[in-house]
């Protein structure tokens, strides 16, 4: 509702997987019992959309996240191509406005050809320096044109009605919770410079959306830090 008075469109991402760690929120009830958390999750799903559904700022349905990558604290097994199914065909059914689909994977770790041949929309992730125990920070060493092969690859083998960035790092990756982590070493993944940098980069992808992970981040350091050159530079960056 504060979206819509505020002229704010959405993408709705609800299944057992979603953004945020730990990824799967599933209820303590259903953890171990496979068929009581697929049958809850599809009630659950079918309760939602048909609550929702009448908000017109809801543009894209985004069926889990990642849902092949097995990444996030999730039960072996929790998801699987034929509940995936069932959970895009009750959506369809479910939506009388037909809203497109929106399904994810991970741009560098993944292929794309599951989960973009299941979806209308494929979204992609786009990270380029992560923390990874025991090495530390990574940035990947892959250019653009490893985004754009993948895309063209993708296109060919499903033809998706668009192939966008879903998750644009813009904010820290580290050892721990960023608000258990001093500025400093916040500042080693993400920085003013190293936005403008990923900014440039996903530029070069040749996508023709793509969505920022990091505005509350940028929020929280001018607020609670009094730091404002992530929040300003993002400003003057995307206006």
């Amino acid at each position: 509702k504060e979206a819509q008075k505020r002229g704010v469109n959405v993408i709705l991402a609800f299944g057992i997987k979603v953004p945020r760690w730990p990824e799967c929120f599933i209820p303590s009830a259903y953890q171990n019992d496979k068929q009581k958390r697929e049958e809850a999750l599809l009630a659950y799903e079918k309760a939602l959309i048909n609550k929702l559904k009448k908000y017109d700022n809801i543009k894209l349905w985004q069926v889990e996240n990642e849902p092949f990558l097995p990444f996030g604290d999730c039960p072996p097994g929790a998801i699987n191509a034929e509940l995936l199914d069932q959970e895009i065909s009750q959506v369809r059914l479910e939506d009388d406005k037909r809203r497109m689909i929106l399904t994810t994977d991970s741009g560098e770790l993944s292929f794309w050809y599951q989960a973009a041949k299941r979806g209308d929309i494929f979204g992609t992730t786009l990270y380029r320096i992560i923390y990874k125990r025991p090495f530390g920070y990574i940035t990947y060493p892959i250019g653009p044109s490893f985004f754009r092969i993948k895309a063209e690859i993708t296109k060919f083998l499903v033809n998706p009605t668009a192939i966008i960035i879903a998750e644009l790092q813009a904010e820290p990756w580290g050892p721990r919770w960023f608000t258990e982590m001093s500025l400093d070493e916040q500042y080693k993944s993400m920085n003013p410079e190293k936005f403008l940098k990923i900014i440039s980069y996903a530029r070069k992808t040749g996508f023709s959306e793509a969505y920022l992970w990091g505005a509350e981040w940028w929020y929280w350091l001018k607020e609670e830090q009094g730091d404002s050159r992530m929040w300003e530079t993002a400003k003057k960056t995307l206006h």
